[in-house]
């Protein structure tokens, strides 16, 4: 097994990523992984070679963009402009969404959704339309033609406060988001305009949340409580609740049913089963914030913030840190982009 200090490779510092050019390399060579990671304080989205740690390119965008989205074929990439650094920041924040042409490495369109601000949680559904979450208005926004909107489509209350991340259904008919000042979980219906939200408290500060792959269940981290909830995902209420050691910040669930969290208090990623018993915990040398899955293979991409900024990758089946390479500064959201 490698040692997880020996694993750190590539780039780790802002300075050495501004040293390349971003017109550099505009592909990945034939069979080559590549993992486009959003560096929240490196204000840039990179791209790095799995296998080596190499940054093959960059995009940089306007300051503190946050959470990264892709459609299915990997053409096209969405960025929220936060705007500021952390959550408990003040101020107005970015109001725009970057589009990125991935194939391209280039960002081709800043759509301006003023007086939306704060954007953060963004998603596609799996006809490829956008959603992406204001926080500072509590309002989900969607875009029919992301590729070419000049503005939301379409938008809907959730009656929360503060609202940063949020999960949509395959169809985009179902969106769970999350107040991190209401201390709620909201289901609203993007495409029902006269659909009140269906709104329920899971514990304190919640933020990460998904559904599982069938949709039947939805897994909400309360970060305050340090807990670990599932909910039923039509009739939201809870079904299974159980305690974590400190505070789980982002929530996944794997195809297989596994439910991954990234514990950012605990420096962890820990596995549970559907029903919320607990399987294996791995600890980390950072922060993990984010987690990004390999499609065929069993590897998660953990990005870790704090003093390391860098990504692990973690093979799923031996519960280990199999590789990792140093990133630029606050690693966060990523899309792999595997091999063709």
């Amino acid at each position: 097994m490698v040692t997880r200090r020996a694993v750190i490779k590539g780039i780790g510092n802002a300075a050495a990523v501004a040293a390349v050019a971003p017109s550099a390399i505009r592909a990945a060579p034939p069979g080559v992984d590549v993992l486009a990671v959003v560096e929240k304080s490196g204000h840039a989205v990179s791209f790095y070679e799995t296998s080596t740690g190499r940054r093959q390119d960059s995009i940089a965008l306007t300051q503190y963009p946050h959470e990264l989205a892709a459609d299915s074929g990997r053409r096209w990439a969405y960025v929220g402009h936060y705007g500021v650094r952390m959550s408990s920041d003040t101020g107005e924040g970015g109001a725009a969404v970057f589009v990125l042409d991935l194939a391209a490495r280039e960002l081709i369109r800043t759509v301006d959704l003023r007086p939306f601000n704060r954007i953060h949680g963004v998603g596609v559904d799996a006809r490829d339309r956008l959603y992406a979450l204001s926080e500072a208005k509590a309002t989900l926004l969607g875009f029919d033609d992301p590729s070419a909107d000049q503005e939301p489509t379409r938008a809907v209350p959730t009656d929360g406060i503060k609202t940063h991340l949020f999960a949509i259904s395959r169809d985009g008919e179902r969106a769970y988001v999350t107040g991190l000042l209401s201390h709620t979980v909201s289901l609203v219906r993007p495409y029902d305009p006269v659909a009140r939200p269906v709104v329920m408290t899971p514990g304190e500060r919640p933020e990460g949340i998904c559904l599982s792959h069938d949709e039947r269940t939805l897994y909400v981290g309360a970060r305050r409580s340090r807990r670990l909830v599932a909910l039923d995902a039509q009739r939201m209420t809870v079904r299974t609740t159980v305690s974590v050691p400190g505070d789980p910040l982002r929530v996944y669930a794997r195809p297989d049913g596994v439910v991954l969290v990234t514990d950012i208090a605990d420096n962890s990623l820990t596995a549970f089963t559907p029903d919320l018993r607990r399987l294996w915990s791995l600890g980390l040398l950072g922060a993990p914030s984010a987690v990004s899955f390999h499609p065929t293979a069993a590897l998660a991409y953990v990005s870790q913030l704090g003093d390391v900024d860098q990504v692990s990758i973690v093979d799923l089946e031996t519960r280990s840190i199999a590789d990792g390479f140093g990133t630029g500064r606050e690693p966060d959201s990523s899309v792999l982009l595997p091999a063709a």
